[in-house]
């Protein structure tokens, strides 16, 4: 019986759980996260979608099929002409402009994520880029599921933050999350047991990368 995606989240139960339920997610939850601590978030998360993109150029140069090689395109896009776009705008809506957006200085944890993920796809395959990458495409996604299933969480208008857990619980979301799951299973299902302990490394290191992440919104570190 071959590997899935969800035996790299019981390898890495801990990190996982820490990553999910940090005290960040919990603030957005119910509502009561610090302002000025999401808006940090909000910028440098700007910065880590340009690099974001950058990962998908790079799935598109390791792509070996058609079929992974449209996929990296799609995702490019989706990012450079949609989402990008749209962060922009939500960002607005938060007082931060575009031009702010365009001088910011990147924080330390915005260079190690995103770093670690192109400097993973760049020595590694393919699987290893997506391993890489599982813990915001695949992790949000439950993020947003845990959220909502939290019994004190706080929706609607009296939560600023409701905007923000809706995006990510949307079917268009949790379609490119379902999606990324069901393509991480098929090339898992695959490995050897020692291939897997190589890509439950990488699953960890970035888990624990997003942590920093979460935690540097909070700090309002660079």
């Amino acid at each position: 019986m071959g590997y899935r995606f969800s035996d790299l989240t019981a390898a890495c139960q801990d990190d996982w759980r820490a990553y999910i339920e940090h005290d960040f997610v919990r603030g957005l939850a119910d509502g009561t996260l610090e302002e000025g601590a999401f808006r940090h978030y909000l910028k440098q998360d700007y910065l880590f979608l340009i690099h974001f993109a950058r990962a998908y150029a790079l799935a598109a140069y390791k792509s070996r099929t058609l079929d992974d090689l449209r996929q990296a395109h799609e995702g490019l896009k989706a990012i450079v002409d949609l989402e990008l776009g749209l962060h922009v705008g939500y960002c607005r809506e938060w007082g931060i402009s575009e031009a702010t957006l365009a001088e910011l200085p990147e924080a330390r944890a915005t260079m190690a994520y995103t770093r670690y993920v192109l400097d993973t796809g760049n020595r590694g395959d393919l699987l290893d880029l997506h391993v890489a990458l599982a813990p915001c495409l695949v992790g949000y996604g439950e993020i947003a599921d845990w959220i909502n299933a939290r019994a004190g969480t706080l929706r609607g208008d009296a939560n600023p933050y409701d905007a923000w857990i809706a995006m990510y619980e949307s079917e268009a979301f949790q379609a490119a999350r379902n999606a990324e799951e069901a393509w991480l299973d098929a090339r898992l299902a695959d490995v050897t047991p020692a291939r897997f302990e190589e890509l439950t490394q990488v699953f960890r290191d970035a888990t624990r990368l997003e942590i920093d992440f979460w935690q540097m919104g909070l700090d309002r570190a660079l």
